[in-house]
């Protein structure tokens, strides 16, 4: 089973899935963002209730249980309306025993990779395989500890931004994920 993050991760994943000639599916995970900084993140999160913290970046920012609750509860939404949106009601596919290869365009600090790994982890797949066509060295070293396997095809360091390795970076709408899962059905 290929899961794409979305929404950049689903179109690279999409081309994973039909690589290897297997089901593609989404795994939403949302970044919480540091406010006025969305961008950097301070963790994130998925189903089954998973959170992952960067504690020492929250301490830094000095950054209160109820900010970190209010920007939790509004990720949480979205990720809820994603989910909705992007399934169509269909139940997320079962996990337990299969190989699972977690998707995303790139990891700048890896807490949504993070955050999906625990998710996925939770449902006792065989094993756990993250692809990415570019991260940070460091980052790539750091969920080499968490998934059975990590491939990253660039791994420059320090990373920079993202969007730095491709030509066209442009955001990927609801309305693509949802074709592209369509699409795989």
């Amino acid at each position: 089973m290929v899961l794409g993050l979305p929404r950049g991760g689903v179109p690279v994943a999409a081309e994973v899935a039909g690589a290897l000639g297997t089901a593609l599916d989404v795994l939403v995970v949302r970044k919480l963002g540091v406010p006025g900084r969305e961008e950097l993140a301070l963790g994130a999160i998925a189903r089954g209730g998973v959170r992952v913290l960067n504690e020492a970046l929250i301490r830094e920012l000095e950054l209160t249980p109820a900010e970190l609750a209010s920007i939790e509860r509004r990720e949480r939404a979205e990720l809820e309306r994603r989910e909705r949106l992007y399934r169509d009601g269909r139940p997320a596919g079962a996990l337990a025993g299969r190989n699972v290869v977690i998707v995303d365009d790139g990891l700048a600090t890896g807490s949504t990779m993070l955050a999906a790994l625990a998710a996925i982890r939770a449902e006792r797949p065989a094993a756990v395989l993250v692809a990415v066509p570019v991260a940070d060295a460091e980052i790539c070293a750091l969920l080499s500890e968490a998934a059975d396997e990590v491939v990253c095809l660039l791994t420059p360091h320090p990373l920079g931004a993202v969007g730095l390795y491709y030509e066209d970076f442009s955001q990927t709408a609801d309305e693509e994920v949802r074709a592209l899962l369509r699409a795989a059905r």
